[in-house]
């Protein structure tokens, strides 16, 4: 019989203390994993994986160390914790170091209304094989598409549970169901590729297979005799595949690591206007059937909505315990982890504020200017927040769209960027950064 995972984090709990420690901490994840490839219309690949991983973290005093396996077996487990506490009595005392007080951890949450887990049986290989070879069929009955270089399908699930010498036990399960295809159109050195994809926690969700490969060949096309754009300061319109980037180097500047080494071009910035006055940007991890949400954090904590920026300004940083303590603050409930990794800040679902226009109107009323529908590489500056990376899209002049662009790069300031961008109101409300098409003016494009 399977051991529960509640009960192999009090054994790992009950070996730390009979090997010295002061206080610790354990996380067990117990998971499953499926994917399929398909090529041609037939089976390319199908890999599964299932596993248990367990990580131990123990403080002496101020000093803590942290181990991980794979092995459950109760010998495993008190070598674990022996190793772990040898390990945390040579380490360096780290001030801000511990774990959260009785009275700070949740006393109550409801996982199940979060609803993060798919109870329907787990899809048979054939199924997600033939959602992947639906998808492939799809993308080639597009005239002009050559090949499809990839299309998979895959499902996860895991059971997660964490446990603490503080008195915390407590536990969730989550599931995934993804399906993807990439499209190539043209030939030889003119073949251009483009994706489409789609994730959801609940199978019923997922888009379908069809729609999937129709939209990753038609993006391919939209590719074709691509050219460089001129050099020169143009608006720049961030499509909404990747406009949660932008939010996401806000975010990390935001993050109380970034802070308490002062690496953030934002560590001055509390209080602040870091967004255009009317935009705001909220983090609710209790969104029921979204990847990000969370009844409690990795520290035990309550996890619970605010507003990072509200009518343009700056609230408040990501804290974990750690960072909260280095800065004089209270966790945000923001503490995430592996089995081999420290608590550490990390954001959960976030949304900004939409727009009132469509993306259709903002291409309209660029002018002429570049959307960017993928980037490649990056040069940015996290202290000062100067930006440069590799783009490709489509250019718009007099307000249309008229061919396809590579080779160029876009750079700029965040700072600016940020303060300057406008949202279209297209996002994706199921993703866990909901984040529209947002027009930047005045970027610098360098191309031909």
């Amino acid at each position: 019989m399977t051991q529960s995972l509640e009960a192999l984090t009090a054994q790992m709990l009950d070996a730390a203390r009979s090997a010295g420690a002061d206080t610790a901490d354990a996380i067990a994840v117990r998971g499953t994993s499926l994917s399929v490839d398909v090529r041609g219309g037939a089976l390319e690949e199908a890999q599964r994986e299932e596993g248990t991983d367990i990580g131990l973290r123990v403080l002496i005093g101020q000093r803590s160390a942290i181990v991980s396996s794979s092995d459950t077996s109760p010998d495993t487990l008190a070598q674990m914790a022996q190793r772990a506490v040898a390990m945390a009595n040579e380490a360096p005392e780290n001030p801000y170091a511990g774990l959260a007080d009785a009275a700070q951890i949740t006393q109550s949450w409801d996982a199940d209304a979060l609803e993060l887990f798919d109870p329907t049986p787990e899809p048979a290989p054939a199924d997600l094989q033939q959602d992947a070879a639906e998808a492939e069929a799809a993308a080639l009955d597009v005239a002009g598409i050559t090949q499809v270089q990839s299309s998979s399908a895959g499902y996860g699930a895991r059971e997660v549970h964490l446990a603490g010498s503080n008195g915390f036990s407590g536990g969730y399960r989550r599931s995934d169901r993804g399906l993807g295809c990439v499209a190539i159109a043209g030939t030889g050195t003119g073949m251009e590729r483009d994706y489409d994809g789609d994730s959801r926690i609940f199978q019923n969700d997922l888009r379908s297979a069809s729609e999937i490969g129709t939209t990753a060949a038609t993006r391919a096309l939209q590719r074709l005799d691509a050219r460089k754009p001129p050099t020169g300061a143009f608006p720049v319109l961030f499509d909404e595949r990747i406009a949660s980037t932008l939010i996401g180097h806000l975010l990390g500047a935001i993050n109380g690591s970034a802070i308490t080494r002062g690496a953030s071009f934002l560590r001055d910035a509390m209080g602040e206007q870091v967004l255009p006055e009317g935009l705001s940007l909220i983090e609710d991890p209790h969104r029921p059937r979204i990847g990000g949400s969370r009844p409690f954090d990795a520290e035990f904590l309550p996890t619970k909505k605010r507003a990072i920026v509200e009518n343009g300004v700056l609230q408040g940083w990501t804290l974990d315990l750690g960072t909260g303590r280095q800065l004089g603050l209270p966790s945000t409930g923001n503490a995430a982890r592996g089995t081999s990794a420290a608590p550490s800040p990390s954001s959960w679902n976030v949304a900004l504020t939409q727009g009132t226009h469509s993306r259709e109107d903002l291409i309209r009323d660029m002018g002429t200017g570049l959307l960017v529908t993928s980037m490649i590489g990056s040069t940015i500056n996290p202290n000062t927040g100067d930006y440069s990376r590799g783009a490709a899209g489509l250019w718009v002049e007099n307000g249309e769209v008229t061919h396809a662009i590579n080779e160029c790069t876009i750079a700029g300031n965040l700072r600016d960027m940020l303060r300057a961008m406008i949202p279209a109101n297209d996002a994706r409300t199921h993703l866990s950064r909901v984040v529209p098409s947002i027009l930047v003016p005045g970027m610098t494009i360098a191309g031909s």
